[in-house]
């Protein structure tokens, strides 16, 4: 598709189930939560709030105590579940984002799964930072975008970049074009957000 139809493009919504509690196990296994926070949070206490609101929607999905549920993780790389006493490992899809004002957190119960989350603002040198990690034709397309509507094509963009690239468990690195038969690895669904956030969530194609 190319980039100027896909800045202009109808996505899916879905849903973000404020946390505070038990939750429908949803018909496709795919629940994104959020958790708002003090803009000024401290990131270790945001991602604390966010795991332990994890463990309890997994014993709920999972039916299992949070307290059997581990999250696993390394530098740069996604959450993962352990299991039980002997740390089995799960195959449900976790990610995480955080933003000032609100952490997301996505499950999937059926594999893999990406979110990002971002604010809505101007970035001075946005051209560049397009070519460098969207690549030369959403660069392009940006460039076409009115000056009033830039900002959010750009935010929109990037989230699903980074989402797509956590769903197929990529670090971010600067735009290289996919192999040819690589058209489409992840589905991507713009999140229902209060105005001024925008984020993606992404799952295998």
């Amino acid at each position: 598709m190319p980039a100027s139809s896909w800045l202009d493009q109808r996505v899916e919504r879905r849903t973000v189930h404020p946390w505070s509690g038990a939750l429908p196990v949803p018909s496709d296994g795919l629940i994104v939560i959020g958790i708002a926070t003090a803009g000024n949070t401290i990131r270790d206490l945001a991602r604390q709030q966010i795991r332990l609101a994890l463990q309890q929607l997994l014993g709920e999905l999972l039916g299992l105590p949070p307290d059997g549920i581990a999250l696993k993780s390394e530098t740069g790389q996604a959450p993962r579940i352990a299991l039980g006493a002997n740390a089995a490992a799960c195959n449900v899809g976790l990610s995480i984002s955080h933003e000032a004002g609100l952490s997301l957190a996505a499950v999937n119960l059926h594999g893999a799964v990406g979110v990002d989350l971002m604010q809505v603002q101007e970035v001075p040198d946005w051209e560049m930072v397009a070519r460098d990690y969207l690549g030369a034709a959403v660069a392009d397309a940006l460039a076409g975008t009115s000056p009033e509507r830039r900002a959010q094509a750009f935010v929109r963009a990037w989230t699903a970049r980074e989402a797509g690239l956590k769903c197929q468990g990529l670090p971010l690195t600067e735009w290289t074009p996919p192999p040819p038969c690589q058209t489409g690895p992840c589905r991507s669904f713009e999140l229902a957000l209060p105005q001024g956030l925008i984020g993606t969530l992404a799952i295998p194609a």
